[in-house]
């Protein structure tokens, strides 16, 4: 995948993945790691077996292919979302959220599949993918300690109230649906509500401005 410039954390189309990990995607969201086959997947892929076995050694090579994909697309997007913020503390944590919250409504098929099959990683793997998940739930940590230090936020538990936001922003990925009653503008605006709360900022959230964004 290609570095995503600043401006472009908001915007998603179809998840930009070569079509054996496509194929994964659908395959494993729909009846699991465990309850799908290579050939199954060759099929979903239009390829042969052998012509899967090209690109990948093993199903478990595919799957740790695709949650590397699926972490690596939020931590760049999380990565330019900060990029393009203001430098202030609230506005950084306030973009974070934001991209957190709105990969998780567009990308909720991956988000999904990286969620539940991590326990199908062989330790290694697993190793791989905890480590890229590590760095994501870094980048909330120090935002939320860059408010705590400059007395924006008020919490006295970052740690926790960080593990709780990233927990607010992850499980729409269970319930959201484009046709839903909410926007994704509304839904980020309810949210942003929500996490300052849980950090502990005061007076600030009736000024919350959100940037529409199209969906996919």
């Amino acid at each position: 995948m290609e570095p995503l410039e600043t401006s472009a954390w908001r915007e998603y189309g179809a998840p930009d993945l070569p079509r054996v990990l496509l194929a994964a995607l659908d395959a494993f969201a729909e009846q699991g790691y465990h309850g799908t086959s290579i050939r199954e997947l060759a099929s979903r892929a239009q390829l042969s077996v052998p012509g899967l076995y090209h690109h990948y050694s093993s199903k478990q090579d595919i799957l740790v292919d695709l949650l590397e994909a699926v972490m690596r697309e939020v931590i760049d997007r999380s990565e330019a979302a900060l990029a393009a913020a203001a430098p202030d503390s609230l506005s950084r944590f306030d973009a974070l959220v934001e991209c957190v919250l709105r990969f998780h409504m567009f990308r909720n098929q991956g988000a999904f599949v990286t969620s539940s099959e991590l326990r199908s990683l062989t330790p290694a793997n697993r190793a791989t993918i905890v480590g890229l998940r590590d760095h994501q739930q870094q980048l909330i940590d120090r935002a939320v300690d860059a408010g705590v230090a400059d007395g924006t936020f008020a919490t006295p538990y970052p740690k926790a109230a960080s593990r709780a936001v990233t927990v607010l922003c992850t499980g729409v990925a269970s319930w959201y649906r484009a046709d839903g009653e909410l926007s994704p503008d509304e839904l980020v605006r309810r949210h942003l509500v929500l996490a300052h709360g849980l950090v502990g900022v005061q007076g600030r959230a009736a000024g919350l401005t959100v940037v529409p964004a199209e969906g996919p």
